[in-house]
């Protein structure tokens, strides 16, 4: 596309594609002066004004708060923090109305405000130039700031890009019809502006700062021409179009370039800021306040007093309507934002947010009820008007159909839904509708495809544990068995030697052994995974894998020196565990488990970017969790046996009958076959309550659930009981065994 030059600018403005001219209404509301809403008695601040997940009360109902306090805290990267617009009372943490088409609840915290409007100590940086970057976008984050022009994403998170930045961009453009918040800021508080500006130009360091402003504001060109006067800072002038205030559309207005599809701005060196966002830059890095006001255009013809208000957030709608002398009696439709992408509010008791610019009391024949859907003509005006290139009658085919992958394949996820191909459709069809529709079903499918891929990583994950578990017990087992084997067939003058408690002794190293490289395989998954998620215990991690890996090396030296006849007292044994400091660990860790599933699970619910990184970490924890309690199983199983080792031996030597009378092998005991069955029954039972019991521990952890602790503990107790039931078992058939061949020789 070519470029022209137009508006006294010094670059060329390259245009975009489509676009549509609505009615402006502009000078409704844009000549009056930004006068300051009066304080509402209530204030209601929902937990989620912005892109992400929302954020989490830090105050109690019966608190009083001041002016700027934080009251709820930014949960996970993409988020942002919120803080009370006045001083007063919290009255409630509850579900109310909120900015929604649906008119759907979200939690939110009522304040009573008190009238004083006190503020909590609060100050400024007068030398931000010199300060490092890293430092204001973390007081960027700590203010709460969120895009206001509309998506509301976080700014600390946009001002951080992986990438270098050639330009940035101030979307003063403003190019929705009725909208004038953002042409008297720049009217008023120009110089506000333009330093908010410059710390961002500070922090992002790009080639080049330009300032996109329509040509219907000349007395906003104006102001911001003389406030960046000398600062190597430029405005340019753009076409009056709809809708030429889209990011993607505003940066190749003004650079040429093109966002590539599914691409962000940062993709090709750009990052924009809205007017409202530059200017809560400014008050948070030169005075201190976080965003507890936003300007918001009040207008339509149900008003009397049509202008700009300066609003606290929170402040309920019906109250700055009334303000402005609203006629209810001609109020037809009440939107929040513009008439092209705004949405009609369900009830005028929700609150103001971070992202509101506009509030439309608008009469019947001013936006009047949609005409009836008419069947497609086919006409091709919706392809000519989409700025962004796509086929919005394909589009509109494929969202009816239900077919969704061949609405994505052409290009869905890239509609700005500016609502332009519906503006200009000859038949009324609602075609952004249609597109939100499938935007959601296609959201929620691959959500559910996430999900279950989840589930199947967590799947094979308790498979290999399990596997893992398995191998263990049969070592273990077959270790036990073929002691008691040796034990019962070895003549009484070869116990006196106690060659049976070393072979007790070498299968309980080795089976130390096994379990201690299992450990130290596992601790070194997990670090592997910690590290390729980034994770942030990566060396807490490497020094787990250290120690095991030395504890695993010990316990091989122990079994080598074992099986070549050293005596075991002398072997490196495993060092001795803690039973009381292995169970604070464990419970430590479980905790951090629980927490981090919860975590994970609600940015997965809020929809958050960082969901897969949450979750990831919860799995390294699941995984540190298991390791600790499987360290603590086999320390409360070789605590017992380890101390029956030395008096079985004495015992052995002091009731050793004379020289002569130690030719014969020790009789077994005699088991009848209902003891027999009895003793297959309790092994049987055992079993299957310790698989219940880790089969409920399962459900548990996957649900997040807080009796983790307590489960774990019947799982512990079961193991060890269906342990004793085999071991008895194996005892009683060894010896059994060894009696029927002593009988036979």
């Amino acid at each position: 596309m070519g470029s022209l030059i137009i508006g006294g600018n010094s670059r060329p403005v390259f245009g975009f594609p489509g676009g549509v001219h609505p009615p402006e209404h502009k000078t409704d509301s844009s000549e009056a002066p930004i006068r300051v809403a009066p304080l509402p008695p209530r204030l209601v601040l929902p937990l989620s004004q912005h892109a992400g997940a929302p954020a989490e009360p830090v105050v109690a109902v019966g608190e009083r708060v001041l002016k700027g306090q934080l009251v709820a805290k930014a949960k996970g990267v993409v988020s942002a923090n919120v803080h009370a617009p006045s001083s007063g009372t919290v009255t409630a943490i509850e579900l109310r109305p909120v900015q929604h088409p649906s008119g759907l609840e979200q939690p939110c915290i009522v304040i009573d405000t008190d009238g004083r409007d006190e503020w909590i100590a609060h100050a400024g940086i007068s030398d931000w130039q010199s300060r490092d970057p890293a430092e204001l976008v973390a007081l960027f984050r700590e203010a709460g700031i969120a895009g206001m022009g509309g998506a509301g994403f976080p700014t600390a998170v946009k001002v951080a890009p992986r990438k270098p930045i050639d330009q940035l961009i101030l979307n003063a453009v403003e190019c929705e019809p009725y909208i004038t918040a953002d042409d008297r800021l720049m009217r008023e508080r120009a110089r506000d502006v333009v330093e908010g500006l410059k710390i961002l130009r500070h922090i992002l360091k790009p080639r080049e700062v330009l300032v996109g402003i329509e040509d219907n504001k000349p007395q906003a060109i104006a102001a911001m021409r003389q406030a960046m006067d000398g600062t190597g800072m430029e405005v340019v002038v753009v076409p009056t179009k709809y809708p030429s205030g889209g990011e993607k559309q505003l940066i190749e207005n003004l650079t040429g370039k093109e966002v590539p599809s599914g691409g962000l701005p940062a993709d090709v060196g750009v990052v924009c800021c809205n007017t409202g966002t530059a200017h809560a830059v400014f008050r948070a890095i030169e005075h201190g306040e976080p965003v507890i006001s936003r300007i918001t255009t009040l207008t339509g013809d149900a008003l009397a007093r049509r202008g700009n208000v300066e609003a606290l957030i929170g402040t309920p709608v019906i109250d700055l309507l009334r303000d402005a002398g609203i006629d209810e009696r001609k109020l037809h439709r009440l939107v929040m934002g513009g008439p092209m992408m705004g949405f009609t509010l369900q009830s005028p008791a929700v609150p103001v947010v971070k992202t509101t610019n506009c509030l439309i009391a608008a009469s019947a024949a001013e936006l009047p009820d949609p005409a009836p859907e008419q069947p497609c003509i086919r006409c091709g005006a919706c392809a000519e008007a989409c700025p962004a290139s796509l086929l919005p009658q394909q589009l509109y085919w494929f969202s009816k159909a239900g077919e969704f992958d061949k609405a994505q394949d052409q290009h869905l996820m890239d509609c700005i839904e500016c609502g332009a191909c519906a503006y200009v459709c000859p038949s009324s069809i609602p075609l952004v509708q249609y597109y939100r529709y499938a935007k959601g079903e296609i959201r929620k499918k691959q959500a559910e495809e996430r999900k279950a891929e989840r589930a199947k990583q967590r799947f094979e994950a308790r498979k290999a544990r399990l596997e893992a578990e398995h191998a263990e017990r049969e070592a273990k087992r077959k270790a036990r068995a073929e002691a008691a084997k040796k034990r019962a067939e070895a003549p009484a003058a070869t116990a006196v030697s106690a060659p049976a408690v070393d072979e007790a002794v070498l299968a309980r190293l080795k089976s130390a052994s096994l379990s201690a490289s299992s450990e130290y395989k596992a601790a070194v998954k997990a670090l592997k995974d910690a590290e390729a998620n980034g994770g942030a215990d990566i060396d807490a991690l490497t020094r787990h894998v250290e120690e095991l890996k030395a504890r695993a090396d010990a316990a091989k030296a122990a079994v080598r020196a074992a099986q070549q006849g050293e005596a075991p007292a002398a072997a490196p044994a495993a060092p001795a565990i803690d039973l009381e400091k292995l169970k604070h660990e464990v419970g430590e860790a479980s905790s951090a488990y629980k927490a981090a599933v919860r975590a994970a699970k609600e940015a997965e619910d809020a929809g958050a970017a960082n969901a897969g990184e949450l979750r990831a970490h919860a799995e390294q924890m699941k995984q540190r969790a298991d390791e600790l309690k499987a360290k603590l199983r086999d320390a409360k199983a070789e605590a017992p046996a380890a101390a029956a080792v030395a008096p079985a031996v004495a015992d052995t030597a002091a009731t050793a009958p004379a020289a002569a009378e130690v030719s014969a092998p020790p009789a077994a005991p005699a088991i009848g076959p209902e003891q027999m069955k009895q003793l297959k029954a309790a092994v049987a039972t055992s079993t299957r309550q310790y698989k219940e019991a880790v089969a409920a521990l399962e459900t548990a952890e996957r649900a997040g659930a807080d009796n983790l602790d307590a489960l774990q503990a019947r799982v512990d107790g079961l193991k060890q009981k269906a342990d004793d039931a085999k071991a008895a078992l194996e005892a009683v058939v060894a010896q059994m065994k060894a009696a029927a061949g002593n009988k036979e020789s």
